[in-house]
């Protein structure tokens, strides 16, 4: 069983998963550094990073046989934005501000192979590792890999965050918290009531789905928060979020040096 595969099956069956996102550094050696990090998956993103389906492609070859799942988020909830990323060999898909359980059932339809869903078919390229397989096998194999995630971050899609999770095909429901608070009116005031209901309100609906909750920070008081309200998959922080706060914190430390 191949790394990405293994690690869906480890969330749907209850368990953990640790990884990022990535918004700037797509080079050569990132997913080899993230995964002898520790990471079990990043996600990376065309929505505000600007690179489109041909750095993605590099990603996942760069990963190719290292045990880290490759999961990436479209620039629009649409078939040809998902199903290139797809074709393009990525592990798993966040679909940006989804909203209602039409529009997970659409998810689900334009990123699962028959019976599960429409999936176009190409077989023998960079989604199958330009392996020779059998369309029945390759469909099979696709099925198990391919995560699908719904990116939870409006009022509306917390409303609906049952229905989106009850959807079958659906297996984790991401809270998008930025988003989520300025929805909300109250933008980065994670602490406010109405924020902590939003934040247990989606862990109630993946407990009572059976699916995954996620979220990522990295603050780990508040990604201590989501682990007691239930959140299964989490993220530490970006990229650039990460590389940003390890520089500041080195250059204040070698500053102090001198006295």
């Amino acid at each position: 069983m191949d790394a990405a595969t293994a690690l869906r099956a480890k969330l749907n069956g209850g368990g953990m998963a640790y990884g990022t996102m990535a918004f700037e550094f797509f080079t050569p050696g990132l997913t080899a550094l993230l995964h002898a990090s520790g990471c079990e998956f990043v996600l990376l993103d065309t929505e505000h990073s600007g690179v489109g389906v041909e750095t993605i492609k590099q990603q996942v070859a760069f990963a190719r046989g290292l045990g880290i799942a490759v999961w990436a988020r479209p620039a629009a909830k649409s078939y040809a934005h998902v199903a290139t990323l797809l074709d393009a060999g990525v592990d798993g898909i966040m679909v940006p501000m989804l909203e209602t359980a039409e529009e997970a059932r659409e998810l689900v339809e334009w990123s699962r192979y028959r019976p599960e869903g429409k999936r176009g078919c190409a077989f023998g390229f960079a989604q199958e590792g330009y392996r020779a397989v059998g369309a029945l096998e390759a469909q099979k194999a696709a099925n198990e890999r391919i995560a699908l995630i719904g990116l939870i971050e409006t009022k509306k899609g917390l409303e609906n965050a049952e229905a989106i999770l009850a959807t079958p095909g659906i297996d984790i429901g991401w809270m998008g918290h930025f988003d989520m608070s300025d929805d909300f009116g109250m933008p980065g005031r994670f602490e406010d009531p109405v924020m902590i209901r939003a934040f247990e309100g989606l862990a109630a609906a993946a407990k009572n789905t059976g699916k995954t909750a996620a979220s990522a920070d990295a603050d780990m008081t508040f990604m201590k928060a989501q682990v007691e309200r239930g959140y299964r998959c989490l993220g530490y922080g970006t990229d650039v979020a990460v590389l940003r706060s390890a520089m500041s914190r080195g250059i204040q430390e070698m500053k102090a040096l001198r006295g």
